[in-house]
Order: structure tokens, then C-alpha cells, then sequence
């Protein structure tokens, strides 16, 4: 059973559903199969990278992307829940600024495909999470930015119970007509 892709409202961004084998004894999927993957949705990259982050309840990580050497990522929640978000900042975009939110989870095992151009950051909605993520380009932290996960102009409806966890770099953060864009 091949892996199935859900559009979403911001056509390059994607939901990957994989396949689930299960029985008695357990379950088995393919969590990332390069033909597959692009056989599916038409995206050929190479991978170059695998960060695995964990982070404790309430934590707000985002939004980020690198200038130069813009990533490529496909992400996945091996334990809890994320609300995960990709902000389209190519300029050149008609849907310039524009957002979409999923919900992953471990249970779910969906994943997101967020293409170069986009910003991305993540609000844990459920225990403590963990996520993996392959991407298109290594990190080079000279060329990190971010833009602040609150920024009205963007206007993210965050599943949020509270004030959020955020690191001294993403409080800190501008707003978007204040930010290097792709």
C-alpha cells in the first residue's frame, strides 16, 4: 500500500500519511522511502540531515528558516503531540505570509513536507514531544532567522491553553515586514 498525500491549503506544503502493516504482534512502516516519497508528490530532494529535538509541555519553537541555504523539511512526532505550522515567504508567492497548522502526533504517524521558502515552527499540544526531522540543506546557523509565532500580520490560531515556552531567540524575534525574505 503506497503512501498516501493529503494537499494541503498551501499547495506545496504536504501531509504524508505512510502506510500501516499491523497485527497482533505489533505495527511496521516505511517512515521514509525515497522512491515512494517522490513518486507521491512529485518532489525529488536528497536528504542531507536528521535532527531529532524533544520538548517538554507548552514549548513554542518558531518560526524559523534559513536564508541562505534554505531547508527542505519533512517532519514526524515519534512521542506526543505538535501543532506544526509552515508560513509561505517567498515574496514572489501570491500566498506570500500565508500559514498552514497541522496536528501530528505518534498515534497518527503523519507527517509534513514543508518546502524551501517556507518559515516553520511547532507548539507541543500534548505531553512532552519528540520530533524528527529530515532536511534538504545543513544547518548554518549564520543564516538562521526567525520570525515571532505571534505576529499579527501572519495571524496563527495556536491550539494554545497558555503562554507559551519560548527560547530568548524566538521571544526576541520580529515580525515578518520587518524580516529577510526569500
Amino acid at each position: 500500500m503506497p503512501i498516501k498525500v493529503v494537499p494541503t491549503e498551501l499547495p506545496e506544503v504536504l501531509l504524508i500519511e505512510p502506510a500501516l502493516f499491523a497485527d497482533a504482534r505489533g505495527s511496521f512502516f516505511e517512515s521514509f522511502n525515497g522512491r515512494e516519497f517522490a513518486q507521491a508528490t512529485g518532489v525529488e530532494r536528497t536528504f542531507v540531515q536528521d535532527n531529532h529535538s524533544t520538548s517538554a509541555p507548552g514549548v513554542l519553537r518558531g518560526l524559523h528558516y534559513q536564508l541562505v541555504h534554505p531547508q527542505g523539511k519533512l517532519l514526524r512526532v515519534v512521542r506526543g503531540k505538535i501543532f506544526d505550522v509552515a508560513v509561505d515567504l517567498r515574496r514572489s508567492s501570491p500566498r506570500f505570509g500565508r500559514w498552514v497548522g497541522v496536528t501530528l502526533s505518534a498515534e497518527d504517524r503523519r507527517q509534513l513536507w514543508i518546502p524551501e521558502g517556507f518559515g516553520h515552527g511547532f507548539a507541543v499540544i500534548g505531553g512532552e514531544a519528540e520530533v524528527l526531522y529530515k532536511t534538504t540543506e545543513y544547518r548554518y546557523a549564520e543564516h538562521e532567522r526567525t520570525i515571532r509565532w505571534d505576529d499579527p500580520a501572519i495571524g496563527i490560531t495556536w491550539p494554545l491553553t497558555g503562554t507559551p515556552i519560548l527560547s530568548a531567540k524566538d521571544a526576541d524575534a520580529g515580525r515578518l515586514d520587518q524580516a529577510e525574505v526569500y
